[in-house]
């Protein structure tokens, strides 16, 4: 995508937050603190300020004068800019990084002028990360409404994660909520060394994801509840997700089995972290089934405990809560894929795509 022209003179130019994309090079200069919350899509933190930093500067301002914060502000900045320089300093004359901090202010602009000084071509996001934040909030409100979603559905350990991925090997358009997320949705669904990001950051990436679909072909996505994790699904999505057409996946009972312990293996490695996620499950089960699973897990018989997990609790739930909030799961289009591995999900998703196609 050509970029627009650039006024004259070192002045930053300010791009609007519905633009940015003809910018993919985004340096946010704000505290790692900050950046931890959330982000522009593929944003590179480089903070002007450090977190004690900043919290040095606010004190000065609330407790001297704004001249002596402004004065601190001004020399840890200038010390901070030069690393980012040098940081930079293999970039080539025409790159054109966008630069934004909390509104567009001071912390920003003075890191782009010194870019745009030595001869880089940096523009600065106008209104900062507060105006994209306003941003995503109108996207999610109003996008969802204009897509055609194609819902996921199925039990617990019928493959809907892998359909959706077979989904996309073959072009299709996939909204993948729990990837973005990092969580698979359910009791057991925290990924290992993979931490959730914030809300807002959950949001963000969905917004992005949704400003990139194309609204004239269908967009696949998972069945979920209100919640992934703790993480929160837009209400405005999930509204439109619930009034959409359904796919069912359909997977034999053994083949569920054998899924589930490829997917969850990290659990049935560790029974004492297996029996800390099983605990929840005591106030609504009892004790005695699920001190019964975790005696399983000790023993290693893992075929058995998988289904009795699936019989006592997820496929109850999962079809109270589908039937429930998916009014169309009746009337879906059901794939039975012939197994657990890639090809079969990739005829499966050849199936489905083929029906959804024929029926719009």
């Amino acid at each position: 995508m050509r970029r627009p022209a650039q006024r004259d003179g070192h002045e930053p130019r300010r791009v609007a937050p519905d633009a940015i994309d003809a910018w993919p090079e985004r340096l946010d200069v704000r505290t790692p603190a900050e950046f931890a919350d959330d982000h522009l899509p593929g944003a590179i933190n480089c903070p002007v300020l450090s977190n004690e930093e900043r919290a040095e500067v606010g004190t000065l301002h609330a407790q001297a004068s704004p001249f002596e914060a402004k004065k601190r502000g001004a020399a840890l900045i200038a010390r901070n800019i030069a690393g980012i320089v040098e940081r930079f300093a293999h970039r080539p004359r025409d790159w054109a990084p966008l630069v934004y901090c909390w509104r567009g202010g001071q912390r920003s602009r003075s890191l782009a002028h010194v870019l745009r000084e030595v001869g880089w071509r940096a523009v600065q996001l106008d209104g900062g990360y507060r105006a994209y934040r306003r941003h995503v909030i109108d996207a999610l409100q109003r996008l969802p409404a204009g897509l055609p979603f194609c819902v996921v559905c199925g039990l617990t350990g019928s493959g809907k994660s892998r359909l959706l991925d077979a989904l996309r090997a073959e072009g299709a358009q996939v909204l993948d909520l729990e990837g973005m997320a990092r969580h698979r949705g359910s009791l057991l669904g925290d990924l290992p060394g993979q931490p959730q990001p914030s809300q807002k950051h959950f949001e963000t990436l969905i917004a992005d994801a949704l400003q990139r679909v194309d609204a004239a072909r269908p967009v696949y996505v998972e069945s979920e509840s209100k919640r992934i994790g703790r993480l929160q699904v837009p209400g405005t999505l999930l509204e439109r997700m619930r009034a959409s057409p359904c796919a069912r996946v359909e997977l034999g009972r053994a083949h569920r089995i054998a899924l589930l312990q490829e997917e969850y293996r990290h659990f049935l490695a560790d029974p004492a972290l297996l029996a800390q996620r099983l605990a929840p499950l005591v106030p609504l089960l009892g004790r005695e089934p699920v001190a019964r699973w975790n005696a399983l897990a000790a023993a290693g018989d893992f075929d058995t405990l998988v289904g009795e997990l699936l019989d006592r609790h997820y496929d109850p739930t999962y079809t109270r809560s589908i039937e429930a909030n998916f009014p169309a799961i009746g009337r879906a289009t059901v794939v039975a894929p012939s197994g657990v591995d890639g090809e079969a999900f990739r005829s499966a998703a050849r199936e489905l795509i083929h029906a959804v196609e024929a029926s719009r």
